[in-house]
């Protein structure tokens, strides 16, 4: 019995095996690739994009799960901002402060002006009364020379002429005081005005810490993992989600140095994913590394050059994916078919196919 189990087994997978071959036979037909086309294994990728908390904070809600689709400028997850709430009340009231600051400038300015106006009126006042005094004293000197005058009115106006220049160079140290204020005044404005856009500017800048509280996807994409959970405590740059660029998808696989020479930016890539074999891929290679990532430690003979292993990409185009971006998927191996030459033609077998 044992025995006619085991050759039961045996004669199963033999039948598999052969299925197997006659399938890839049938898939990728009798005949051998085309000189002009080459083929690699690879792995369909994505961008990743890392959502991450811009300031620190507590973690307040998110709002998706891991393998959910989500949109440009949808709503992911919110920090909690309490404090940045707080201290956005606490710059509102700054710049009401600076603003009442520069008005209170202001009125000084006009006060100084007004109090410069009167020193003008003073100093002209005083010169006038010099220009009396001076006639007086010079009356008095002639009469006094003449014998008409007595010494003790010459002395009064001269006293009086004095008197009179010392008031004027009061009053127009005065009026200098008040120019000199007035230009404090102003500064003290400039100050305010100062005072006020830089408390602003604090307000824009903590309305900017608090929008960004509110994490929003930037692109179409799908959540791979949710790193941190509601309550959390994250430094600045946490990591909140991580999601894929479902606008950029592409496949990376590896060809030797004969095939990478041969490879032109541009060129016509199709795509059999393992998962779906029954539909062809196209895309476009947009990437052949200019450095092999496998070399061997000496690179002495023609057949060890041919060892080099050059990266390529083969990006999907946008507008493909934009129509089946809800079957997309990434992290799916497959094999990428690559045009050599332009003239080729493609096998039937290896036709862009695309769900209907």
């Amino acid at each position: 019995m044992d025995k006619t189990r085991n050759w039961l087994v045996w004669a199963a997978l033999a039948v598999a095996a052969i299925g197997g071959g006659y399938a890839a036979w049938h898939w990728l037909g009798a005949s051998p690739l085309p000189p002009g086309i080459a083929s690699a294994n690879g792995r369909i990728e994505a961008t990743e994009i890392d959502i991450a908390a811009k300031t620190p904070g507590r973690l307040k809600e998110v709002m998706v799960d891991e393998g959910d689709f989500v949109t440009v400028g949808q709503i992911l997850a919110r920090m909690d901002t309490e404090v940045l709430e707080a201290q956005l009340r606490e710059a509102k009231a700054q710049v009401r402060r600076a603003t009442i600051a520069i008005e209170t400038a202001r009125s000084q300015v006009v006060q100084r002006q007004a109090e410069k106006q009167a020193a003008i009126a003073v100093i002209a006042q005083r010169k006038a009364e010099l220009d009396a005094a001076q006639k007086r004293f010079e009356r008095s000197d002639q009469l006094a020379k003449s014998g008409s005058g007595s010494i003790e009115n010459l002395d009064n106006d001269r006293a009086r002429f004095e008197g009179a220049k010392a008031a004027v160079s009061a009053a127009e140290a005065q009026a200098a005081a008040v120019d000199s204020a007035i230009g404090a005044a102003q500064a003290q404005v400039i100050d305010a005005e100062a005072a006020v856009d830089a408390t602003k500017a604090t307000v824009d800048r903590i309305q900017a810490d608090i929008d960004d509280s509110t994490l929003k996807s930037p692109r179409d994409g799908r959540v791979q993992y949710r790193v941190a959970q509601p309550g959390e405590v994250l430094g600045a740059g946490g990591k909140v989600l991580n999601m894929v660029d479902l606008s950029d998808v592409y496949m990376t696989f590896f060809m030797p140095t004969d095939a990478a020479g041969r490879v032109a930016i541009g060129a016509e890539v199709h795509l059999v994913i393992d998962a779906i074999p029954q539909y062809v891929v196209p895309a476009r290679a947009t990437f052949v590394a200019d450095v092999a990532q496998f070399t061997p430690k000496t690179v002495e003979t023609a057949d060890e050059r041919q060892k080099l292993m050059f990266r390529v990409k083969a990006k999907i185009a946008p507008e493909l994916l934009r129509k089946y971006i809800q079957q997309v998927k990434t992290g799916l191996p497959g094999t990428a078919y690559v045009r050599l030459n332009a003239d080729t033609k493609w096998p039937p077998q290896l036709e862009a196919r695309l769900p209907q």
